[in-house]
């Protein structure tokens, strides 16, 4: 009897899930395997619902490698007491005779494929698939997760509409995107589309931040415009930003909600609206009348049909996970590196200090990072001498000495 492959996704949506269910899936076939998908990500397997399994063909799975979405569907449910899951989830995959096992998902995810490999003891032989548009797992070379591509393809473009509204209307627009705890997404996204500025949380270094310092990194770039006679403007605010707010501020603002996990909503967080009312009411003070309109964008970007890249990009590792299971492998995540399909031992993505996946932050010091910055519009250590502190000091309808006192804080090192 033919030993069975079972393929699982946690997590988020990402464009380019399907691409690996379906490379996995022939593959598997093709090499004498029976396949099996699981459904609704882990949530079923806690309560030992067997149904979950649906037996996949390679007519199933032969033309879904260009649709967005999961055909298994997906979800971040975990039981409330993982030792009683956890046991529950072990029996229901021997029972369901799965010698190989395929995840795609995130750091949750590969969290679930270690504890996955240490209880069968062998039993059970699991390759992780990483998947996410944040692009914040550790890969080598700097390859993105796959998802991100599609995901900051489509922000580009729904940038762009945005910034040319801004400027046909003579507006602002605060757009945030997502990324719970790096800017990846929203610099890719600002940086490509031309944005006036991206904002990260990888730029502050304090554990708890102040609505106060990025409402006046917004507010300086705005003055910075009219400045420039240009009354309008494209702000892009990575949603892991409101991670580093001091909690109790935001709860004065914002309804905090969390997920299955237990972790903030921060998708639901309105931050952009909140940073308005911020930088609204600052300059109103001083009579200065600027349009703001807040929108967020994330959910519209993660079940995208894939872009070309993510397409071959999930093939390669749909295949290549199958690969590696049959050659022997186990307990690994398999990644694209240099032209090549390589396995990295979960346990090496492992940060000893938290047992939890290491994140990839972007790298403020890098190139690619002074770049994006070069192109930006907000205030620079430049801004604050001579002529161009009294022009723009007068286009704030602020005193220099005052200008300065507000503002001089930003760009200091």
């Amino acid at each position: 009897m033919a030993d069975t492959l079972g393929i699982i996704v946690g997590g988020g949506p990402a464009p380019g899930i399907n691409g690996v269910i379906s490379a996995a899936t022939i593959e598997a076939i093709n090499s004498g395997l029976n396949v099996v998908g699981i459904r609704d990500g882990f949530k079923r397997l806690f309560k030992g619902d067997k149904d979950a399994a649906v037996p996949l063909s390679i007519d199933d799975v032969s033309r879904i490698h260009i649709e967005g979405g999961s055909i298994l569907r997906t979800s971040r449910d975990y039981p409330s007491t993982l030792k009683t899951g956890l046991k529950k989830m072990m029996q229901t995959l021997y029972d369901l005779k799965i010698r190989y096992l395929i995840t795609i998902g995130g750091d949750g995810t590969s969290f679930m494929a270690r504890l996955i490999e240490r209880e069968s003891m062998g039993r059970i032989s699991i390759v992780h698939v990483p998947k996410t548009i944040d692009n914040d797992l550790p890969l080598p070379g700097g390859m993105p997760t796959f998802g991100y591509e599609t995901a900051r393809h489509v922000g580009v473009e729904l940038v762009k509409n945005l910034m040319e509204d801004a400027r046909t209307m003579g507006r602002w627009y605060f757009v945030t995107t997502m990324g719970r705890y790096t800017g990846h997404l929203a610099l890719g996204i600002g940086k490509a589309a031309g944005a006036t500025v991206t904002i990260i949380p990888e730029e502050f270094p304090e554990r708890k931040l102040s609505f106060k310092k990025v409402a006046d990194i917004l507010e300086g770039s705005i003055i910075k415009r009219l400045y420039f006679e240009k009354d309008h403007g494209v702000a892009i605010l990575a949603e892991g930003i409101a991670y580093k707010l001091n909690i109790k501020e935001l709860k004065q603002h914002e309804e905090i909600t969390r997920d299955e996990t237990g972790r903030i909503r921060l998708s639901e967080i309105q931050l952009g609206r909140i940073l308005k009312h911020f930088v609204k009411d600052s300059l109103q003070s001083r009579g200065i009348h600027v349009t703001i309109v807040d929108k967020n964008i994330g959910y519209e970007l993660r079940a995208a049909d894939p872009i070309p890249f993510d397409i071959e990009y999930t093939r390669n590792l749909g295949y290549g996970a199958v690969r590696y299971l049959l050659n022997g492998g186990s307990g690994a995540m398999i990644v694209l590196y240099d032209g090549h399909l390589r396995p990295i031992p979960l346990k090496d993505l492992v940060d000893p200090a938290t047992d939890k996946t290491r994140l990839r932050e972007v790298s403020i010091r890098s190139e690619g990072y002074e770049v994006a910055r070069k192109y930006m519009i907000r205030l620079e250590k430049s801004d604050f001498k001579g002529e161009r502190l009294k022009t723009l000091a007068v286009t704030a309808r602020m005193k220099p000495a005052e200008f300065k006192k507000r503002f001089y804080y930003l760009v200091r090192k």
